[in-house]
């Protein structure tokens, strides 16, 4: 599933590309693709002819284009949440899809008034776009990175900023990170405490922080809790520069290019291979239907915990 460094790498692609553009047409080939546009994909089609994009934001893992209005604010955005396998492609003319494949996982089309289309492709369709109100944030700050106003989309408004956004107070998460009852990856993990970590950037945050994912939060010191979140910031910053992770041709960029930092992952998927810091093999645990990977001998278990009980400590 991409993540925070791949969706914003989409983000910063659509901003250089669609921005002050304005949708011509829009053709749903798959109606399922909008099902969380609730009038459904005629209106949807309908209201967004004729509109312009004023601004690409995004939030944790959401992205959403905000519709410009002939004076005012924008009152509406366009929502796109990539799920699993989505990508937002830029193309400069309308493309003959001679490709099977690619023409069964078309979605949707935008058309623009520069000739180019804005495509949604989807293989495994848990992604899904929607025309959505816009709502104040709480803080007043820009609803998230890219946005021009203290708005953001009523489905997004429950999501906790993320590590790249500038209004983001790192030092109040953490604060709240070490009064919540659980473990310090879930809690990385938790969209409601901090957005847009997920278990591939989770994963070399601990091991920067030399953290072990099962540590309690409320065990954690002030500097830890503030060194683990300063280090997800800086891995996925990295992550960005490389244009994010791609382990498969499912993550592109808005120009189909994908992304080489899965190159410079330390402990991520690296299971039996040393430590780049200490040489230990790296190990992988089952973690919530997925995997941890961790350094045995930087990142030490705590005592009493599952992790601990595996390797006899």
């Amino acid at each position: 599933m991409p993540e925070l460094p791949e969706v914003e790498t989409v983000r910063d692609g659509l901003e250089r590309h669609v921005l002050g553009r304005t949708v011509r047409r829009v053709e749903v080939f798959r109606p399922y693709s909008v099902r969380r546009h609730e009038a459904g994909p005629v209106d949807l089609a309908a209201r967004l002819r004729g509109r312009t994009f004023a601004a690409v934001a995004r939030r944790g893992k959401f992205l959403w284009l905000e519709l410009a209005e002939p004076d005012g604010p924008p009152a509406e955005a366009l929502v796109a949440h990539l799920g699993m396998s989505g990508q937002l492609l830029v193309r400069p003319s309308r493309p003959v899809l001679a490709d099977e494949a690619e023409r069964s996982h078309l979605r949707v089309r935008l058309e623009l008034d520069d000739d180019g289309v804005l495509d949604f492709v989807d293989q495994r369709t848990f992604g899904y776009l929607a025309l959505t109100e816009l709502v104040p944030t709480p803080d007043g700050a820009p609803g998230g990175l890219g946005a021009l106003a203290p708005l953001v989309p009523g489905p997004v408004a429950h999501v906790a900023r993320d590590l790249l956004d500038p209004a983001t107070d790192r030092t109040a998460v953490a604060a709240a990170m070490r009064r919540r009852r659980t473990t310090v990856k879930r809690a990385l993990l938790d969209q409601t405490l901090v957005s847009g970590v997920g278990n591939i950037y989770a994963d070399e945050a601990l091991w920067r922080a030399r953290l072990h994912g099962e540590r309690p939060t409320p065990r954690l010191t002030a500097a830890q809790a503030r060194e683990v979140l300063d280090a997800a910031a800086e891995v996925m910053t990295e992550a960005l520069a490389a244009g994010g992770t791609s382990f498969d041709a499912l993550y592109v960029d808005v120009n189909g290019a994908s992304g080489y930092f899965d190159r410079s992952l330390a402990v991520y998927g690296r299971a039996g291979l040393g430590c780049p810091r200490c040489g230990a093999p790296v190990r992988r645990a089952a973690f919530m239907n997925r995997s941890s990977f961790t350094c045995p001998v930087c990142q030490r278990p705590p005592r009493g915990s599952a992790a601990a009980r595996r390797t006899g400590g």
